[in-house]
């Protein structure tokens, strides 16, 4: 019989990380260990920087939801909670204007648990609140592993829910269809759902996907007002040098997308789309076949990207 080792809990955080600015957020700053720590949360994060300012105090972590861009913010304590870091947590999301935010501690005391539910149950639907038991553990003599519990985190359903109960007729409409193409998109075992990751569907025209490169997702709409969908790639303005690379590929891509390439351009961003027309009784017909191709899209769209170097 093989005999299998025991795991064995460090209690001392700071054994590895002995400062929790000079050692714990730059540690968790590292592509691979926000990635992990996205994985528990179930978003995916992009590093804006470390030690962000807001007035004269400053945040641990500053980061950005990928496909959205919403805020988020993390706040590092390798201690018990406390109402100061409770505080500052407040303080520094409204200096950032900040959608997510991110409380990660050694222990969370039962007080604050129920401060932080008591804010997810009370802030506007847009606004979600984390928070995160770090552990560490190893197996013998093995390196220590961290571990990301979540012990509170939003009610996104009820959340939901109650937004629902004020939305336009529109708005409860694309809410639903997203929901729809989710439910489809992300069965297990597709190669669709192997490439990308599920995001939460909003009441809104557009619905983003990660493509594995900083600031440029997949970005699918629908405007029933004028008939029509489309499929591409939404850029951030700092990745200036992906835009001007797909802006050479137009014939390729076109070929590739089987469609016409179109552009556009707003003040911090560009879009790159192919479209497909939405029949006038869009609203009262199954969605599969559109479902079908925003996902047969996607892939192409990110096999493009991973062109660009």
């Amino acid at each position: 019989m093989k005999t299998i080792g025991r795991m064995q809990r460090i209690d001392d955080l700071r054994t590895v990380w002995p400062h929790e600015e000079y050692d714990f957020s730059k540690w968790l700053a590292q592509e691979e260990n926000l990635s992990e720590l996205g994985d528990a949360l179930g978003i995916e994060m992009e590093l804006e920087e470390t030690e962000s300012p807001v007035g004269n105090f400053s945040v641990d972590i500053f980061a950005r939801e990928s496909g959205t861009s919403r805020g988020v913010i993390i706040e590092n304590q390798l201690e018990d909670t406390d109402h100061d870091h409770l505080g500052k947590i407040i303080t520094y999301a409204a200096g950032k204007e900040a959608a997510v935010i991110v409380w990660i501690v050694k222990h969370a005391r039962d007080e604050h648990k129920q401060a932080v539910s008591w804010m997810n149950q009370h802030t506007d639907e847009d606004i979600g609140i984390f928070l995160v038991e770090i552990e560490l553990w190893r197996i013998g003599d093995s390196l220590p592993a961290p571990k990301f519990n979540v012990v509170e985190r939003p009610n996104e359903w009820a959340k939901t829910v109650k937004a629902a109960e004020v939305l336009t007729p529109l708005k409860k409409f694309q809410l639903s269809f997203w929901q729809q193409f989710a439910d489809y998109a992300f069965q297990p075992g597709t190669a669709f759902s192997k490439t990308f990751g599920r995001r939460k569907a909003f009441a809104t025209n557009w619905y983003n996907l990660s493509t594995g490169t900083a600031s440029v997702v997949v970005e699918f709409t629908i405007n029933v007002a004028r008939h029509v969908a489309t499929a591409g790639l939404y850029i951030f303005a700092k990745r200036n040098d992906i835009y001007e690379q797909l802006s050479q590929m137009d014939a390729s891509s076109s070929e590739v997308l089987e469609a016409p390439v179109e552009w556009s351009q707003g003040e911090k961003d560009w879009r790159m789309f192919v479209s497909r027309p939405l029949s006038k009784d869009f609203e009262q017909q199954n969605y599969t076949a559109y479902f079908d191709w925003f996902m047969k899209e996607a892939l192409a769209l990110r096999g493009i990207v991973g062109k660009c170097k």
